[in-house]
């Protein structure tokens, strides 16, 4: 939780200054408070409980994916899905139980399936025809059992913006459910002895505010397991809803939480249950966002600046695009903080620019701040998600440090990169035998 020192006109993480963080650590800086993050998850299973409703919250690793955020959910009795077998082989190094680990994604390589079969992953979503044979071939070959999840696309549109739209019919995701696909990979999968079809799953969708999108889904969804006890025979043990919950970034979001959201769609599901003679199966939830977003700042250095009479001046900071690539790939909105003069009156409206070599690096459009200077710290608020998850090494800058704050003690959990690091991967050119000696 961010608050204000008033002593000192600070802003403070988890208790502790961030103007000392940044000093200490340097910056960028990407500073979380694990409480937040317990709190939320805690949330989540406290509504599933009021419901009396066997619930499963599913940490959506792709938000944020180090070993330390793991190591933080294992014991709360979290489960995680990953995407990708660097995701997995993250989460094994870190000791957290395969078993209760899913595995994500519409293009699995061979190499990623064998080694969730290899580690006995918890379940594997499966996402369309291609994947679905080649795991049955594997599993045939091996004599080994898999649990798994059908992922279908239930044309619900959510109300967020269009690249992190999934569970519409046009999309790269699931098995179509009105075109008969999803019927397809359920017979096929029932037919196979080394599958045991837990259930079904969707998502329809990030950063969504209101539960109603949730609500249709989980109506889809319901529907579809009623078709499929009726004409099939089977009882699904799983339903799935996916993940989703949108997050305060700035003044005028106004997103219900998302416990408030998952209250609502848990009544709407008992309701339609009881209305069909359907037992309740197992209820999963894959929050990342909501999870990991609001816990986390960025922290930035104030370097040079841009005055021009009659424009917004541009006032650069010591990270950008390459920490935070939100802001120039969905044109995302952050709150920024002035970190060390944070009840100064504002003075200025300000473009917030990064140090990259692209006009489009803006962390922040317009933002309205006391006046800055070179060495003044600014925070960005909410960047948990997707932030470090997503940064890269353009322009060759390293990323950031990232710290857990915890019960006042800070203590880094990824270090920062250096230049040797980035350079590590690299090998020497090596000059062909057939290319001619131009000297000659």
């Amino acid at each position: 939780m961010t608050t204000i020192d008033a002593d000192t006109n600070h802003l403070t993480i988890g208790g502790l200054d961030t103007v000392d963080l940044a000093q200490q650590f340097g910056t960028p800086l990407v500073a979380y408070d694990t409480q937040d993050i317990v709190n939320q998850v805690h949330a989540f299973q406290q509504m599933f409980a009021k419901h009396r409703i066997a619930g499963v919250v599913s940490y959506a690793s792709k938000a944020f994916c180090v070993k330390a955020i793991y190591q933080l959910l294992a014991p709360l009795g979290v489960h995680a899905d990953v995407v990708s077998g660097g995701e997995m082989a993250t989460a094994f190094a870190a000791g957290f139980p395969a078993s209760r680990l899913s595995f994500h994604g519409n293009n699995k390589s061979v190499d990623e399936l064998r080694m969730a079969l290899d580690h006995h992953l918890g379940t594997i979503i499966v996402d369309n025809f291609v994947e679905l044979h080649l795991l049955q071939r594997l599993l045939n070959e091996r004599n080994q059992k898999m649990n798994i999840q059908i992922r279908v696309t239930p044309g619900i549109t959510a109300h967020t913006h269009q690249y992190i739209q999934t569970g519409q019919v046009d999309s790269k995701f699931g098995f179509d459910i009105e075109s008969g696909q999803a019927d397809q990979a359920l017979q096929a999968a029932l037919s196979d002895d080394h599958l045991n079809v837990c259930g079904v799953h969707a998502h329809i969708g990030s950063q969504i505010f209101e539960s109603t999108g949730f609500v249709m889904a989980a109506e889809k969804l319901i529907a579809l397991l009623i078709h499929w006890r009726d004409k099939y025979g089977y009882s699904a043990q799983v339903l799935n809803l996916g993940g989703g919950f949108g997050i305060k970034y700035v003044e005028g979001d106004d997103p219900q939480t998302p416990e408030e959201q998952l209250d609502t769609v848990l009544t709407s599901i008992e309701a339609r249950l009881g209305n069909n003679h359907l037992e309740m199966p197992e209820i999963w939830i894959e929050p990342g966002r909501s999870l990991v977003g609001p816990a986390a700042i960025n922290l930035y250095r104030v370097g040079a600046s841009k005055r021009v009479p009659g424009l917004l001046p541009y006032v650069a900071v010591d990270g950008g695009m390459g920490d935070n690539i939100r802001p120039a790939l969905y044109q995302a909105d952050y709150e920024p903080v002035l970190a060390n003069h944070v009840k100064d009156a504002t003075k200025e409206t300000i473009h917030i620019v990064g140090k990259y070599c692209e006009s489009g690096d803006i962390l922040v459009n317009e933002a309205t701040l006391p006046t800055t200077k070179a060495g003044d710290v600014i925070a960005l608020l909410a960047t948990g998600a997707y932030g470090y998850s997503m940064a890269s090494n353009y322009n060759r800058n390293p990323r950031p440090a990232v710290i857990f704050i915890d019960h006042k003690q800070a203590n880094v959990v990824v270090r920062r990169e250096t230049y040797d690091d980035m350079i590590r991967v690299d090998e020497e050119l090596v000059e062909s035998a057939t290319v001619p000696d131009k000297s000659e």
